[in-house]
């Protein structure tokens, strides 16, 4: 019979009531006992929320740390503190889920990778975009080597006017940037899951900041923003090139003057066949010596890789999280891949600032 685990939440705001709790609240072998956060107020929401009636608040995450009953930690806090956060909680002896991405950059990310390969705890990072039907679809393409040789593919995170306006989300400081690191990360980590291809060595980027200057009117979906707050790129670019020649655009945006938005999406070309993302899961090629088109189908049940609608990305997130601690098994995003993707984000950002581009030698 599975044991029962007990889960310490870090950081009781948007990204843990919208996705985190609910989604381990639906899990019979969780519990969580313990959350934490700089106001009191939210920790205590969240145990009343989503709590067993003996979980503890605290406003200090090292005091919720030193409880040793605690198996599991989720670190969903601004971006500035997941490196250290997640070190700690792993040296203390807790399995993590940190939220994406891993880190501001890739020296914190480095930190966090080597705590866990020192404590032999797991660790794992919350691109649950992975877990969605049309990259459940494609992936099982790849694995049956359908596309053949990927050469070229675009990563797309691209909104028109949807700036996240509350929270920490326009300061540089505490989130390391904007768009690029906030919904671009997630593109990315897909693209490079569904090539399997984790070897950049190349980058060239270019990041703007052209319309967060708008005071009013702006259109925004949240609301009119901030511009003296707004210490971010509104949108960026990259360009990568792998070791094996395959390159990777990658797209990112909050506010952009695109008629067409789409986000957490992507492209692939390949030798034998090609997919997109833009319209469900469409797969295009040559048969017979005709060019086709097929879409695929993926309601419930009718898709290979994929358990049914009814299971949200979130949901399927935390349950194969917990499954992969119960079994003993590597968690689905291993944090070997998610700092590949911090890597070449961080690369993005320095490419911008210097107009050169940046080499990975190692």
């Amino acid at each position: 019979m599975s044991k029962t685990y007990r889960v310490g939440i870090i950081g009781c705001g948007g990204i843990a009531n919208g996705k985190h709790m609910p989604s381990l609240s639906k899990l019979d072998n969780v519990e969580m006992v313990a959350f934490c956060d700089i106001v009191k107020e939210r920790a205590e929401k969240a145990k009343a929320d989503y709590g067993t009636p003996e979980a503890k608040v605290y406003t200090d995450y090292k005091e919720l740390l030193k409880d040793g009953s605690i198996d599991i930690v989720h670190v969903l806090t601004p971006n500035r503190e997941h490196s250290f956060i997640t070190v700690d909680a792993l040296e203390s002896g807790k399995h993590v889920m940190c939220e994406k991405p891993m880190a501001k950059t890739y020296e914190e990310a480095k930190k966090m990778l080597d705590a866990a390969k020192r404590t032999g705890k797991k660790l794992t990072i919350g691109y649950q975009n992975r877990q969605t039907p049309e990259a459940q679809y494609v992936k099982g393409a790849c694995t049956e080597d359908a596309l053949g040789d990927i050469y070229y593919a675009r990563a797309l995170a691209l909104r028109r006017r949807a700036v996240p306006t509350w929270g920490v989300f326009l300061n540089e400081e505490e989130q390391g940037g904007g768009p690029l690191i906030d919904i671009g990360t997630h593109a990315l980590d897909m693209t490079l899951w569904l090539m399997n291809n984790y070897k950049p060595k190349m980058v060239v980027g270019k990041t703007f900041r052209k319309l967060a200057d708008q005071k009013e009117n702006t259109g925004n979906a949240w609301g009119d923003w901030d511009p003296e707050k707004y210490t971010v790129e509104d949108s960026a670019f990259g360009f990568i090139t792998m070791e094996n020649g395959a390159t990777i655009v990658l797209e990112s945006s909050w506010a952009l003057n695109i008629a067409d938005p789409i986000e957490a999406k992507c492209v692939l070309c390949g030798t034998k066949a090609g997919a997109d993302m833009y319209d469900g899961v469409r797969i295009n090629g040559v048969k017979y010596g005709r060019q086709y088109i097929e879409k695929a189908a993926l309601g419930a049940g009718g898709v290979a890789f994929y358990d049914g609608s009814s299971e949200s990305p979130a949901d399927r997130e935390a349950r194969l999280w917990i499954d992969a601690i119960d079994k003993d098994t590597d968690p689905v995003v291993l944090p070997e891949q998610a700092i590949v993707v911090t890597r070449i984000l961080e690369a993005i950002y320095e490419s911008s600032k210097t107009g050169k581009p940046v080499f990975f030698n190692e």
